[in-house]
């Protein structure tokens, strides 16, 4: 082969290669041939439980996955009516409710959670048609002062905190979505017209107004009343941050009626989330043993999945009485909002 017909093929062959080059860089170029990263995905949750109380398990989740989290903070309630006005629309992946009464609000745009999901928690902490699942339970309590009232004065039933002997020594929180649970799962145990009795028994005994638990956990401790009536956590937290102790406790009335009714934060993932697979990661790692021990030593409250130690802080649920009501009782939200404006408290 001549000198000349070397060089030629050297340089048509050089050319062919730049050109490869030039086509795999180029816009048109098919992208199969390089590799691509897959993008990470982020999950947009709906939070109605307190940034306090639950972004260290939402950062440890993020933590451990390598899955990113963008969370709206907001009530319960709230949140659920953006969710139906925003429809299939709606940016949220998740749900995670304070109570049932929201997560039951949105239920027709929740998808059918997992049996591998769905078993993890006791049937009691669940739905019945299966679109959301409890994280963690909360006791309703009477929160009284040991300095000013014995356990022994106090009444078997929240009914007796009608009795004109507590005016003026009373707290609560008619606005706060725990406290409307409450009165929500007493209209199913005692009707409309007892429930808006007892509102309208208290209202007369002049309770001072608060917005939430803390604030009448507080209260007492102050001096400034005798009883609120609260979720059973808040005053743990007190006494867990006190150095002199706290002369605060807990009471659960004997008669297992509304005032000792067992609450469940709960969660569902909506139907079109784009990212359900890892929706279902977050639901069963708060439903790990590593989620809920995080609850009941962190927030000290009571676990919804089997064979998790409770905080030593915690009354054993079975030491006592609970009213029998199911959890799918506690939706009507709006039907106790409108029964506690009826009996003058808002």
């Amino acid at each position: 082969m001549s000198i000349f017909l070397t060089k030629l093929l050297i340089v048509v062959a050089l050319s062919l290669f730049i050109v490869g080059l030039a086509g795999c860089s180029s816009e048109g170029a098919n992208p199969t041939h390089l590799p691509t990263a897959t993008p990470t995905p982020t999950l947009t949750i709906y939070s109605g439980r307190s940034e306090e109380l639950v972004s260290p398990i939402i950062k440890e989740f993020s933590k451990l996955t390598g899955i990113k989290v963008a969370v709206r903070w907001g009530g319960s309630s709230e949140l659920a009516a953006t969710i139906m006005e925003e429809g299939e629309n709606t940016p949220s992946d998740i749900f995670y409710s304070q109570d049932p009464g929201a997560l039951g609000a949105v239920s027709a745009q929740l998808m059918t959670l997992p049996d591998a999901t769905l078993n993890k928690v006791k049937p009691e902490f669940r739905s019945t048609n299966g679109s959301w699942v409890g994280v963690s339970g909360r006791a309703r309590s009477v929160a009284f002062s040991t300095k000013r009232v014995a356990e022994s004065e106090l009444p078997d039933s929240i009914w007796g905190f009608t009795d004109q002997k507590w005016k003026g020594r009373l707290a609560w929180a008619p606005t706060n979505g725990s406290f409307q649970v409450m009165v929500t799962g007493m209209r199913k145990l005692w009707g409309d017209q007892k429930t808006k009795e007892w509102l309208m028994g208290i209202h007369a005994n002049k309770p001072t107004v608060h917005k939430n638990n803390s604030t009448q956990i507080k209260s007492i401790g102050d001096g400034e009343v005798d009883i609120g009536f609260v979720n059973h956590y808040y005053l743990l937290r007190f006494l867990d941050e006190s150095v002199d102790g706290f002369p605060v406790r807990n009471y659960h009335p004997k008669a297992g009626d509304p005032g000792s009714l067992i609450m469940v934060s709960g969660i569902g993932i909506l139907k079109n989330s784009k990212q359900s697979e890892a929706a279902i990661k977050f639901v069963d790692f708060l439903l790990s043993s590593v989620g809920q021990q995080y609850f009941t030593s962190k927030t000290f409250e009571y676990p919804v999945a089997e064979n998790i130690k409770i905080s030593t802080a915690l009354v054993p649920l079975s030491k006592f009485q609970q009213p029998n009501i199911d959890l799918a009782d506690l939706a009507d939200l709006k039907g106790t909002l409108k029964l506690i404006q009826n009996a003058g408290v808002l």
